[in-house]
């Protein structure tokens, strides 16, 4: 998010959080949900970002080793997944011009594509995506960014795993950004040669810090001034825990850091005239700082707001399109 230039108690924590949210934390849903989850389902959750908010990432900036290393990663999360790739394959590579806090950069990097199909609507696509590029190293100290972005890319990967299990009514295209902390290049590179017709693409819900909704119990929904059908069907979606959806940072009113319409990769689809919503946590005094670190995450507010994020996808997907 650019708009600013123990394991095993952390384990056991999870497993009481989601038992409470099992016990009667979360209210039904107009209609079903997907089947729960176990608990230990979330291991692999909390796995994700700790491994890519780990020390040998080297803050995964765009182009360097850490990076690569991430890449490789996610990819391969992917193909233990059984998510195929996109008609044009597993990574879209760029080349682009960038900021770094040298000046003007340029910067080589990949996307990293998806794709489950759909059952109701094939043809209309939800591009689910996340950025996995962070700062990377500055002045000898590792900016980790374990909610920024290490967080959303592990939030998209539950969602894909979800969607292997039970398949999606639209198709659904999972990207994982690159430069985005250089100024949204993956998604600028993805929206100027995408592998289906931009018109094509019913929405495109963006997961950019996830983790860390504890000191206002927020997942925050941007996009909905722009594109007001969407809120109706996000309102009714229950909070999870003890975390729930707030609607904003999208106004006229809302100024400068507070605007988040163009704050990470979804201004790229809203500059190309494609349907947007982004979920994220506020600001949280470890943002852009190297102490964004995966002990700072609470599990069971992460879970929480994971599981929030997957019910608003769903409610998404079977209303859309109708």
């Amino acid at each position: 998010m650019p708009h600013l230039a123990v394991r095993s108690l952390m384990l056991h924590g999870a497993v009481v959080a989601v038992s409470l949210v099992l016990a009667g934390c979360v209210q039904p849903m107009p209609s079903p949900p997907p089947a729960a989850v176990p608990s230990a389902a979330y291991d692999q959750l909390l796995d994700d970002v700790r491994i890519l908010s780990a020390d040998d990432m080297e803050g995964r900036s765009t182009g360097s080793p850490g990076g690569e290393r991430a890449r490789a990663y996610i990819v391969g999360r992917l193909e233990a997944l059984g998510v195929a790739p996109a008609p044009f394959g597993r990574l879209q590579p760029f080349e682009a011009t960038g900021r770094s806090p040298e000046g003007p950069t340029t910067f080589r990097g990949a996307n990293i594509l998806g794709l489950i199909p759909g059952t109701r609507v094939a043809d209309r696509y939800i591009v689910v995506s996340a950025h996995y590029d962070h700062v990377g190293t500055r002045d000898g100290q590792i900016y980790n960014g374990a909610d920024d972005n290490a967080s959303g890319v592990a939030t998209m990967l539950e969602l894909a795993r979800r969607l292997k299990a039970q398949a999606p009514e639209h198709s659904v295209l999972l990207v994982a950004f690159d430069g985005e902390e250089r100024g949204l290049l993956g998604a600028r590179e993805f929206v100027k040669a995408p592998p289906m017709p931009l018109s094509a693409i019913t929405l495109n819900l963006n997961f950019d810090m996830t983790a860390r909704a504890e000191t206002d119990g927020r997942l925050w929904v941007t996009g909905t001034y722009q594109h007001p059908q969407f809120r109706p069907i996000l309102e009714p979606v229950p909070a999870v825990g003890p975390v729930s959806f707030a609607f904003g940072k999208d106004t006229p009113q809302d100024m400068g850091p507070d605007n988040w319409v163009s704050a990470s990769d979804h201004g790229a689809f809203h500059e190309a005239g494609v349907p947007f919503l982004y979920m994220g946590v506020d600001y949280h005094p470890d943002y852009h700082r190297p102490s964004d670190d995966f002990d700072r995450i609470k599990p069971e507010v992460f879970i929480s707001a994971t599981e929030l994020a997957i019910a608003g996808f769903h409610a998404l997907d079977r209303t859309l399109d109708r």
